[in-house]
């Protein structure tokens, strides 16, 4: 085994746009990426699990953790706290397995920050109209919250230049095969593996 240390994944995207649903949908099927859970103040929906989908917790035990330095990012997004866990995320790095994301996109832009060499995946939607009823068709928003979402998305949109994918989220199957597709590329690209060649050749001359 020539790679070392493993890749950081983050999907991201407008709320709404199905996030969850690709994610879910990819670790269904055969895959070896870790993924990691967020944290978040909102309340749970409908089927959410805590330690699961998410680790729900309150606002004081959130801002306890963020001046801990307990988390990579955090955004306070619709009136609601998200962030990530720093310690899973560096400690299944460095044993060289993957690591899987799924997170807001103020927060994507932040991880990138902290780890630039991070691999980021923008997911859309097919339209602004899809998008909306998505949202709506939740049942769990109320008209101003529908708005507000509405309204955040289309900034977040503008923002996909930060990012070093696309992926359009018409069907769920064809988005996760994309998604597996860049998983594959990223593993196959030169500079990567030139880099861990590069190592092992230094190693075996000394």
């Amino acid at each position: 085994m020539i790679e070392e240390k493993g890749i950081l994944f983050i999907l991201s995207g407008p709320s709404g746009v199905g996030k969850g649903t690709v994610r879910k949908a990819l670790f269904e099927q055969s895959t070896d990426l870790k993924y990691s859970i967020s944290m978040t103040t909102r309340e749970p929906r409908e089927g959410e699990r805590d330690g699961v989908d998410y680790f729900f917790k309150t606002r004081e035990e959130f801002e306890k953790l963020i001046g801990e330095g307990q988390l990579i990012e955090h955004a306070e997004y619709v009136g609601n706290y998200y962030g990530t866990p720093k310690q899973y995320v560096q400690q299944t790095l460095d044993e060289g397995k993957d690591v899987f994301l799924e997170i807001e996109v103020q927060g994507a832009l932040k991880v990138r920050e902290n780890f630039p060499e991070g691999v980021f995946i923008f997911l859309i939607p097919p339209s602004l109209e899809e998008l909306k009823d998505r949202i709506v068709n939740r049942g769990t928003e109320t008209e101003e919250k529908v708005k507000n979402r509405l309204s955040a998305a289309k900034e977040e949109i503008e923002m996909m230049d930060a990012y070093d994918y696309v992926v359009v989220n018409d069907q769920v199957d064809s988005a996760v095969h994309k998604v597996q597709s860049i998983v594959l590329s990223e593993h196959c690209k030169r500079e990567r593996v030139a880099h861990e060649y590069k190592k092992a050749l230094e190693a075996d001359q000394s």
